[in-house]
């Protein structure tokens, strides 16, 4: 089954606590956390994955 990750944003002035990615299983293997924006402000930087 294809990886799934949580992640938040950190941005002060982003509302948005938590966001889901379902991977598929075509994913490269040198995609990470760095590779996303927030979907709500579009920052990058501010983009942290959320370790269970």
């Amino acid at each position: 089954m294809p990886a799934t990750a949580e992640y938040r944003c950190d941005a002060d002035e982003c509302f948005l606590d938590m966001f889901e990615v379902h991977y598929t299983y075509d994913v490269p293997d040198d995609h990470d956390g760095s590779d996303l924006s927030c979907p709500v402000c579009g920052e990058t930087d501010s983009v942290r994955e959320i370790e269970l």
